[in-house]
């Protein structure tokens, strides 16, 4: 398969090996959204970390899925609106699992639609929800809905401990 890759507008961070994209026009809160969803507590071996701020390189794998990382030239840097552009710890590449697309709040369904929106990047389909980026609850909204895209994609289950459980078999005792 030849490599499908493109260089997008946004924001992405990395919960562990997995990745979420934000996207919103300029001022629409994606850094700082970003900066709060990295101040979150780690869990286990799920570090919040940044991948690339402001341009995402996003490409197809041959398994089906998305890596994101960033262009070298601003890799590790955020831009922190008043104190200009700050280094960061940051992955070089991360699994891409999810789109969120900021809003404002009065655009977030109270319920998310079903099936869930889902937009094309490099060939591949991911999940998209909306999101309200300045709601404090915004950066735990955005790691819930990371957690659950990468439960349902086949491609990124086992990597987080989140494979479907089995139901025991009754006679083998399993």
């Amino acid at each position: 398969m030849t490599e499908r890759r493109e260089l997008v507008h946004g924001t992405c961070v990395a919960l562990g090996p997995h990745a979420a994209l934000l996207r919103g026009g300029s001022g629409s809160g994606k850094s700082d959204l970003a900066l709060r969803f990295l101040a979150l507590a780690p869990e286990h071996d799920l570090q919040p970390l940044l991948v690339a701020d402001d341009q995402v390189w996003v490409a197809a794998q041959g398994d089906g899925s998305l890596v994101a990382s960033p262009p070298e030239t601003i890799a590790g840097k955020i831009e922190v609106r008043g104190l200009g552009i700050v280094e960061l710890p940051h992955r070089r590449e991360a699994r891409l699992a999810l789109v969120a697309d900021l809003v404002s709040a009065e655009e977030v369904p109270r319920m998310p639609p079903h099936p869930c929106p889902r937009i094309t990047l490099a060939g591949v389909a991911l999940p998209v929800v909306k999101l309200a980026p300045f709601e404090l609850s915004a950066p735990l909204k955005l790691k819930l809905a990371l957690l659950s895209a990468v439960s349902q994609s086949p491609h990124q289950q086992d990597r987080f401990g989140l494979a479907p459980s089995r139901r025991r078999d009754k006679d083998s005792g399993l």
